[in-house]
Order: C-alpha cells, then sequence, then structure tokens
C-alpha cells in the first residue's frame, strides 16, 4: 500500500487540530474552574447542577424576606419599648397629680407634660422601617395608620399582620389596633382601653380647673388603671415580637444550611479537580509540543528536500 505525501500531511495536520482543541478546551476548564460548562459537557451532571442552583436560589429568595421580617421585628421591638417607657413617664406624672397639695396650675403643667408624651406615643405608633413601610399598619397602609382627629385618635390601617412571601410565613408587621387601641381589659369583659383616648381623658381631667378632690382621684385612680391595661398591652406585643426574632433567627440557620447544601452540591457536580486539571493540561501540552516536533521532522522528509 502506498501512502501520499498529501495525505500524510493532511492527517498529521488533523491530529495536530485536535490536539490543539482538546489543549483549548483543557486551558478553558482550567481558567473557568468548570468540569461542566455545557450540558453536552455531561448531562447527568449538569441536571443536578441545575436543581441545586435552583435550591440554592430559592434559599436566598427566603433569606432575603427573613431579613425583611426580622429588620421589621427589631424596628418594632424597639418601638414598643419606647413606648412602654413613654407609657411609664406618663404614668409618674399621673401619680404626681394625685398629691392633693397640688394647685389647678400645677396639674394643668402635668397634663400638659402628659399631652407632649401623648403625641411622643403616637409619632411611635406610626414610625416606618427602612423600606417606607409602617410598622403598625397591620396588613398595610399607605399613610400613617393612626390618625389624631377631633375625636380621638384612629386607626386607618387594615387589621391584622403582613407577612414575608418566602418558604414560612414571617411577619412584616404588628396590627397596629389591637397594640395601641384596643387592650382587652380584665375587669370589663368584652371592653376594650385606648391608651390615647386614656391620655386625653387624663389631660382633660386635670386641665380642668375647679374640681373637687373626689373627681381628679377618680380621674387618677381611673387613669393609672388604663394606663396599666395599655402598657401590658405593649408588653405582650414586644413579647410577641420578641418570639418572632427567636423564631426568624432559627428559620435563617436552617435556610443558610440548606443553602449552603445546595452550593456543595453544584459544586461536586460541576467544578474541577485542579490539581487532576493542571496535570491533563500539562499531559496535553507535552504531547501537542510532541507532536508539533514530530510533524517538523516528517516534513523534512519530502523528495522535495533531497532534490533541494
Amino acid at each position: 500500500m502506498r501512502i501520499s505525501t498529501t495525505n500524510a500531511y493532511e492527517t498529521a495536520i488533523s491530529q495536530l487540530q485536535k490536539r490543539q482543541a482538546s489543549l483549548t478546551d483543557a486551558q478553558e476548564r482550567l481558567t473557568s474552574g468548570k468540569r461542566v460548562m455545557r450540558a453536552s459537557d455531561d448531562p447527568a451532571s449538569a441536571a443536578v447542577a441545575e436543581r441545586a442552583l435552583a435550591a440554592q436560589q430559592r434559599s436566598e429568595a427566603q433569606l432575603r424576606a427573613l431579613g425583611a421580617s426580622r429588620n421589621a421585628m427589631q424596628l418594632s421591638e424597639s418601638a414598643l419599648g419606647d413606648a412602654g417607657e413613654l407609657v411609664a413617664q406618663a404614668r409618674e406624672l399621673l401619680v404626681a397629680a394625685g398629691n392633693g397639695s397640688y394647685t389647678d396650675r400645677d396639674r394643668a403643667s402635668l397634663a400638659e407634660a402628659i399631652r407632649g408624651l401623648r403625641n411622643d406615643l403616637l409619632a411611635v405608633a406610626n414610625r416606618q422601617d427602612g423600606a417606607g413601610r409602617y410598622l403598625f399598619g397591620g396588613q398595610g397602609a399607605n399613610t400613617p395608620p393612626l390618625v389624631d382627629g377631633p375625636g380621638g385618635v384612629s386607626y386607618a390601617g387594615t387589621d391584622g399582620q403582613l407577612v414575608a412571601a418566602g418558604g414560612t410565613a414571617t411577619p412584616l408587621s404588628v396590627d397596629g389596633r389591637s397594640a395601641w387601641l384596643e387592650a382587652a381589659d380584665p375587669a370589663n369583659p368584652g371592653s376594650t382601653v385606648s391608651l390615647f383616648d386614656a391620655m386625653d381623658r387624663v389631660v382633660e381631667g386635670l386641665s380642668t380647673p375647679g374640681r373637687p378632690a373626689a373627681d381628679i382621684a377618680a380621674t387618677v385612680s381611673q387613669g393609672l388603671g388604663e394606663f396599666d391595661i395599655a402598657a401590658d398591652q405593649l408588653a405582650s406585643w414586644r413579647s410577641r415580637a420578641g418570639e418572632s426574632l427567636n423564631r426568624i433567627e432559627g428559620l435563617e440557620q436552617r435556610v443558610s444550611q440548606a443553602r449552603l447544601d445546595a452550593q456543595t452540591e453544584r459544586s461536586e457536580a460541576e467544578d474541577l479537580d485542579l490539581l487532576a486539571a493542571i496535570s491533563e493540561f500539562q499531559n496535553k501540552q507535552t504531547g501537542y509540543d510532541a507532536a508539533l516536533k514530530t510533524y517538523s521532522i516528517v516534513q523534512r522528509l519530502s523528495l522535495f528536500e533531497y532534490i533541494r
């Protein structure tokens, strides 16, 4: 069998091109750090990596939702703590107003201080989170949920709680009506106490001059009772916010672990073994260099080289 020079050259060039393509492919994988860059490289591993990526993205979405919920509950817990301190200050002023030696002017001064605390409480009740969402807006409110009007403070939000949509439902807000305006009165089953109405009655009672001592004592006694009921309600919601924070923390740990597991699974499916890849690249590079040298030697065996 006779092999022509042209055929030998074409065969050698074809093999060189294959070796060069293989070397380029190995270099590309080594540079990217990925063993599976296309589904055709390893369909089974590519499918595993795709499922792991989807699980990782779901976990990241859940973590973002949990982060928003945690931020809202931290701010709500802080706001309710501030409210509790303001109610305690108002209670101290009301206790002082019961002093029988105080004049109408003294009590009017205390009433003005309580009115200031009442306005501070209203500002706390209308606090927002960093995203412009009202902490006590219930299931949603585009404007401040607690509105001060001629008849007192009313609720303009939607009753209930807004929750984050991502895996397990976690709260993004607090039911402002329940927290501020509808504290259950244990002494009168079925009736509720509004913190702001209670403060308004106290301010009005202490600001009215010429009232008998018995009426003033009744105002102070009733006000203290209602302040305590409202304070207990705020403390109860603060406890709920703390419980939600603990629950969110546990969920974040579990979801973070799930994300890490998905990342590990994806890495095992598509990432490159660098040591093995470097060794393979060096072998292919050596083989390609040898093929080039062999081709250059064979090329010089042409009859034309002898004639020349």
